[in-house]
């Protein structure tokens, strides 16, 4: 097995015991001795592993997987060689995420960079005045600045900036070289590397004299369980606050402009720019490098496709894509339309051509 020395493999978990954390079913019972130690891609999965798949586009795959088990819904099972135990759940897709969390654990959150043991690092800054609680471990060259407050078995990464007065729940993590200012946070929170949180946002009122300087004095306030990506930027309210609700993931290279307010359990994939005053509802998925105007609404459960343009309102529930973002169907139509259009423009070239 190809070990790697970044995310090395775990001691070891018996197949019937990874099964009960899952929830899901060891078809033959006799291979429940059987030690998992990582996950692997079905196609080089070695003994050891845990693979999965969801659907019948991996079948060639199949054809190389040595893994110990493999994941997949009751419907696929039929398609696994004999010799690949099956765990068998109808979401073979979160069933892999938790076997994952499980045999890599130091993988699912930045950790300690020096070898220096845990606990507030000499070389890191940290103000009289601010308040930390029992278990917080800050790396060196960090700075935590005055009347901050962070709560027990959070991390500070090296090199990262905690401004004035923010407060930082527990069991947080702020890796290396962030800066978090004017920011309230709360528990079980990851901020990757370079992320930027509470700088002033892009206000400005333009006229003769040019462009003046529009005061921002709003927060950012992070929920619960929330996942912001490497360089991704939040800017801190005008007068209201930025706020990003509970359980929301966002990719690296996003910008959250002021006073944005995300719901709950949103996905949001890199490049995508939400501009200021905007509204988003729960369960909102943005694919990648997305526009969102600002001072708009977008419902509950709204997905919008990569690389939509989304200048008005969205009502909950529905499915967007394209420049302007419209209904998918609507979009995908269009899109059908002009392609045969280009189709027969290019024919009839063709044959005057040939004349």
């Amino acid at each position: 097995m190809d070990h790697n020395n970044f995310f090395p493999p775990h001691d070891g978990v018996s197949l019937k015991e990874l099964a009960a954390h899952l929830g899901a079913v060891l078809l033959d019972e006799s291979a429940g001795d059987r030690i998992i130690r990582s996950v692997s891609p079905v196609g080089r999965a070695q003994d050891g592993q845990v693979c999965y798949i969801l659907s019948r586009k991996s079948r060639h795959e199949l054809e190389t997987c040595r893994a110990s088990a493999i994941i997949c819904d009751p419907g696929l099972v039929s398609m696994v060689p004999g010799h690949i135990a099956v765990l068998s759940t109808k979401t073979p897709h979160g069933a892999f995420a938790m076997a994952g969390a499980l045999l890599h654990p130091q993988a699912m959150r930045p950790t300690a960079i020096t070898s220096e043991p845990d606990g507030i690092s000499p070389a890191a800054y940290v103000d009289v005045t601010a308040k930390l609680e029992d278990g917080v471990i800050v790396e060196p060259m960090a700075v935590v600045g005055a009347g901050a407050h962070i709560g027990s078995g959070s991390r500070i990464g090296a090199g990262a900036v905690i401004g004035a007065d923010v407060q930082i729940g527990r069991n947080t993590t702020i890796a290396a070289g962030a800066s978090v200012i004017a920011a309230l946070i709360g528990n079980n929170v990851i901020i990757h590397n370079g992320a930027r949180i509470g700088q002033d946002g892009f206000g400005f009122a333009p006229g003769p004299r040019g462009m003046l300087k529009i005061v921002q004095i709003g927060r950012v306030i992070i929920q619960d369980n929330v996942e912001i990506g490497a360089n991704t930027t939040v800017d801190r309210g005008a007068m209201d606050d930025t706020v990003i609700g509970e359980g929301t993931k966002i990719d690296n290279h996003v910008q959250i402009a002021h006073n944005v307010q995300i719901g709950r359990h949103c996905g949001i994939a890199s490049g995508a720019g939400i501009a200021g005053s905007t509204k988003i509802g729960n369960g909102v998925l943005i694919g990648g490098a997305s526009g969102i105007n600002g001072h708009i609404t977008i419902g509950d459960g709204v997905q919008i496709a990569a690389m939509s343009g989304v200048v008005a309102n969205v009502p909950p529930g529905v499915t967007y894509g394209g420049i302007p973002a419209r209904p998918m169907k609507v979009f995908l139509r269009e899109m059908a339309e002009k392609m045969a259009q280009a189709d027969e423009r290019a024919k009839r070239k063709g044959e005057t051509t040939n004349d």
